[in-house]
């Protein structure tokens, strides 16, 4: 029995010392193994790891001109461990700043996440190389504080900025989610420097320096064998003609608006205006911020990318997919023809037209913009007695006009692309009641009306599209990256629902528009330009003058929409502009006859008029 109990304290005893063992075993590998931060503090000790970032790639244009390049800034780090002594009024007056302002920064550097006294924190970013020559001289009176030599984005051009974007500071979020980035380093914030922005910023280098027994630098440890050099980002070519581009937004001028021009053989965007516009060189370098909130402040949004995310009724630019649809669905062909009463009249209610030869075959609807034309076909449809009830044509409708370019995210390589809005079914059930609504609840669309959206994109798209005889590639900025391939989805056809055949007619009636109908001032001699004007209603205030259109009427070269905010008719203001940038782009200059024209463009003032908060 005794033998039993000393036997069982001997186990005990011996678990203990082993499980004691264990904790030690177990702390000394989390120690020296896996928590890395006792490693880190000895090297910082011996060792400063120096980043060297990578040179960011070069932004140009179609045509090889050089739109974004790179210029040297230096950012001042200081090691906090190190400041022992600092003349901190020598310091601040070197830098232009006062002690209150130095106070405040290293304030704010030590309550950053993951601070270290051994590592190099971010005391001021973005010094130009004129401050930074002021600092150098007296660099050796600042103990632990370097430099760190980045670049900063330079621009040839003071246009495109909302297309081209900007760089700023990471976010949290950003650095959570790509351990690329650090505290205080720079990405791209919107537009081609966002959605390129791991081809365009390369890959960082180290410098690994050795220190002495005092912290001081002694130069490179074991002659740089260990540094890893830099890698550059990738230089991209845009699709953009930056003339054509500054062009269109000296048309802009006093307007708001867009333009949205692309090649309806490749998708390849070739211009996209949102006006008003900014200098891109405005939101480089510590005036950033101050210009960007100058920028958000202003009542008329120039940080807003109008073609991209600008949702307006297209008008009567629609009534071109509806003369579509209805023919793939044979309600119509090229003889069918529809009566017009200055309007389109079901007892009380009118759709009111403007007054034209009565009654209009298909050619003829599309020339003269026949609003009574279009609302007799679209009823025609939704009441067909092949759909059984008018839910079910209406979806049949839709899926057509999806497949034409509307309703969805085209998928542009530029950020904040919206989809427009073109309602199912389920959306007027839920407002009336299911089966409780008719053609005529609906017949708004007809025209372009009602519960639809579009984005400028997506007009010019369809533009495009029709050009084309039915097919599109997805419109798109980037040309080509240095050293690799564009997304493959924007080399890949894309084909509507509506047979190639249906296309002529409408065709022909752009034709005519041009020639003999509402866009006869903005024709253009020796290139047959295929266009549709459009007003767009507008409950806020005066309407909105829109225009679409490709030329040459065979093997497209160009598909365009403009679209003036406020202004009206859109044979007055948003042809005229497009059918300046087709001849601009076309002939590569404006004739001496058209000339009354441009002036005209560029000195209008259209802007509204905006009363302070």
């Amino acid at each position: 029995m005794i033998n039993d109990r000393f036997q069982n304290r001997k186990l005990i005893i011996g678990g203990l010392m082993i499980l004691v063992v264990l904790i030690y075993v177990v702390r000394l590998f989390n120690l020296q193994i896996v928590d890395e931060s006792y490693q880190d503090k000895a090297d910082s000790n011996a060792f400063q790891k120096k980043i060297e970032f990578p040179v960011r790639g070069l932004i140009k244009d179609r045509n090889g001109k050089i739109l974004v390049f790179n210029k040297p800034a230096y950012d001042v780090m200081i090691v906090m461990r190190e400041i022992k002594g600092l003349d901190t009024l020598d310091f601040c007056n070197t830098l232009g700043i006062d002690v209150e302002n130095f106070n405040a920064r290293m304030k704010e550097i030590e309550n950053k996440a993951g601070y270290s006294s051994y590592t190099p924190q971010t005391f001021m970013n973005q010094l130009s190389a004129a401050e930074y020559g002021v600092l150098q001289e007296k660099l050796f009176r600042f103990p632990g504080v370097y430099i760190q030599k980045r670049t900063l984005r330079e621009y040839d051009y003071p246009n495109a900025a909302l297309l081209l974007g900007s760089i700023g500071e990471v976010r949290k979020k950003t650095i959570e989610n790509d351990d690329f980035y650090v505290a205080g380093d720079f990405a791209g914030q919107n537009g081609i420097e966002l959605t390129y922005e791991k081809e365009l910023r390369g890959e960082k280098g180290v410098e690994i320096l050795l220190r002495d027994a005092h912290g001081r630098i002694q130069g490179k440890y074991e002659e740089g064998i260990h540094d890893v050099p830099s890698v550059p980002g990738k230089n991209l070519m845009l699709s953009i003609d930056i003339d054509l581009q500054a062009y269109g937004e000296e048309l802009m001028r006093n307007k708001v608006g867009s333009i949205a021009a692309l090649d309806p053989s490749t998708g390849e965007i070739l211009a996209l205006v949102s006006s008003p516009t900014y200098d891109p060189s405005q939101l480089v370098g510590r005036q950033r911020t101050k210009n960007y909130m100058q920028l958000v402040n202003d009542p008329l949004k120039p940080l807003f990318d109008r073609p991209m995310m600008a949702c307006y009724p297209p008008g009567s630019t629609f009534k071109l997919v509806n003369a579509l649809v209805f023919q793939q669905e044979k309600i119509i062909n090229r003889t069918t023809s529809y009566g017009c009463a200055s309007g389109y009249h079901v007892g009380s209610f009118k759709v009111g037209c403007h007054a034209h030869a009565s009654p209009l075959n298909l050619v003829q609807s599309v020339q003269h913009s026949c609003n009574a034309y279009y609302c007799a076909g679209f009823r025609t449809m939704l009441d067909a007695p092949k759909y059984k009830k008018v839910a079910d044509a209406f979806e049949v409708w839709k899926n057509h006009v999806v497949s034409l370019g509307f309703g969805y995210r085209l998928g542009a390589d530029v950020p904040n692309e919206k989809r427009g809005y073109i309602p199912n079914s389920e959306v007027f059930n839920k407002l009336y009641g299911k089966d409780r609504w008719r053609s005529l609840t609906v017949v708004s669309l007809s025209i372009g009306q009602g519960e639809i959206l579009a984005t400028p994109l997506q007009i010019a798209n369809m533009g495009a599209i029709i050009g084309n005889r039915g097919y599109y590639y997805t419109p798109h900025l980037v040309k080509g990256i240095e050293g690799g391939e564009i997304d493959r989805s924007f080399i890949q056809k894309k084909v509507t629902t509506v047979d190639p055949q249906y296309f002529d007619p409408v065709i022909e009636g752009m034709e005519l528009v041009m020639r003999a109908g509402t866009g006869w001032s903005s024709r253009i001699d020796s290139i047959t330009v295929c266009g549709k004007t459009g007003t767009s209603q507008n409950p806020h205030g005066k309407d909105h003058s829109l225009f679409v259109a490709f030329a040459p009427k065979v093997n497209p070269k160009i598909a365009i929409c403009v679209v003036v905010e406020n202004s009206g008719f859109g044979a007055s203001w948003a042809a005229p502009i497009a059918s300046l940038m087709m001849e601009k782009h076309l002939k590569g200059y404006i004739p001496s006859n058209r000339k009354y024209l441009e002036e005209r463009m560029f000195n209008a003032n259209l802007l509204p008029i905006v009363t302070p908060n």
